[in-house]
């Protein structure tokens, strides 16, 4: 028995812990805050997790998630915070250097750590010299402060559409973000929607506002302003979700044109 909990709202990772566990024929807990969105839901019942669900806080996940455990004596298999987790996001480092060795940098989203932290251990282990650099929002800059201060820091709240990204770093994570993540890039809100507008109207890509925020650090004033990235030559950025709530997006193109006006 598996148990899976969606801690600061993991889509993907409940999504994908939903499936493995029922093509292996047994139940998966998936604890989702009532926040969620509409379309992450409706992943894990499509895919056949058994939702259990908490408080839009970090403290009620963990108690619901205990309380299960507690219940059904399963496995927790946290989203970011597991070697096995982290190991398998290395995968994407591998894939992407064989297909493109030249790559120079690689912008990552960053939430609790998991996905940079495969990225950046499979990619430096290939490439010492390569760059790894984290995207993470301003109303959820918690990697950020860490990084500037030397130590885990956590928010009492956080504030941003890109809800895949509102977790803090774990202790496995940190040591790693620490000492392979070579900078983190803040972006705004708005500059996640054009991200995401582009994705959509140019690539023909629906990407989520979490996933769209690596093209947005690259396109942000902050990062084309700062010399130290002028070098920064053969960028692959890592799209890392397509749960895109439709009428989230629109509400937020709107509310933007309607400020121009």
């Amino acid at each position: 028995m598996l148990i899976g909990t969606t801690s600061r709202n993991s889509g993907n990772h409940a999504a994908a812990l939903s499936l493995a566990a029922k093509l292996r024929g047994i139940p998966a807990h998936i604890v989702i805050p009532k926040n969620a969105p509409k379309c992450k839901v409706e992943n894990v019942m499509r895919y056949g997790g058994q939702i259990i669900w908490s408080e839009a806080n970090v403290q009620s996940r963990e108690e619901v998630a205990a309380k299960v455990l507690q219940d059904t004596s399963a496995v927790l298999i946290h989203p970011y915070n597991d070697g096995r987790i982290i190991s398998g996001q290395g995968t994407i480092s591998l894939e992407l250097l064989e297909q493109v060795p030249h790559i120079d940098t690689i912008i990552v989203p960053i939430s609790g750590g998991g996905l940079i932290s495969g990225v950046a251990l499979a990619a430096k282990s290939i490439n010492p010299a390569i760059r790894i650099l984290a995207a993470e929002p301003k109303g959820a800059d918690d990697a950020a402060q860490s990084k500037a201060t030397g130590s885990i820091v956590t928010l009492p709240e956080t504030k941003t559409i890109a809800d895949g990204l509102r977790a803090f770093l774990g202790n496995l994570t940190w040591p790693v973000v620490r000492d392979l993540v070579d900078d983190i890039i803040t972006v705004d809100d708005q500059e996640i929607v054009e991200a995401m507008r582009l994705c959509y109207e140019i690539l023909k890509v629906a990407v989520e506002p979490s996933g769209a925020i690596g093209l947005a650090a690259i396109l942000s004033n902050s990062f084309r302003n700062n010399p130290a990235w002028n070098n920064c030559n053969n960028i692959g950025i890592i799209l890392s979700g397509g749960n895109l709530d439709l009428d989230v997006l629109w509400e937020s193109i709107n509310k933007r044109v309607r400020e121009q006006d």
